[in-house]
């Protein structure tokens, strides 16, 4: 698990780089809803607090089931915090991004080959040998 989290960091980084993230609920949906094939990775985040909003976790079950749906990897990060710091850069001025989404796009073949993305669509795959089919991963501290 702890390989997993620092291959998500890693994608996060390129993805950042790359400009190949969307972040937030609503603008995760409507890129879902216009371009589900460009989409490699789906994460979800929530800290303690906000497990139980109703709203959240039934946006939630709708993008889990609509990626299920499509076969995009899906993964709960269980340290918002750590997520923000990674991504912060990505929301630019003004009010705080919505991390509670943040969907990967591949937007050049090559990001296919890249091996933290391989090891995490692995770890995706064996999880859902176990019937953990939406995976908790924890981001590393730094």
């Amino acid at each position: 698990m702890e390989q997993a989290g620092d291959a998500l960091e890693e994608v996060l980084s390129k993805a950042l780089s790359q400009r190949s993230l969307t972040l937030g609920v609503y603008e995760a949906a409507k890129l879902l809803n216009v371009d589900p094939d460009n989409v490699v990775l789906c994460l979800l985040a929530a800290d303690e607090e906000e497990e139980g909003d109703a709203a959240l976790q039934i946006h939630f079950t709708l993008i889990q089931a609509f990626c299920c749906e499509n076969d995009i990897n899906i993964l709960r990060v269980n340290n918002p915090a750590r997520l923000a710091q990674l991504l912060l850069p990505a929301a630019g001025p003004g009010p705080p991004a919505d991390l509670h989404c943040v969907l990967v796009t591949n937007p050049h073949a090559s990001q296919w080959k890249d091996p933290a993305l391989s090891q995490l669509m692995c770890f995706c795959r064996e999880s859902r040998y176990m019937d953990q089919w939406v995976p908790v991963i924890n981001l590393p501290e730094r």
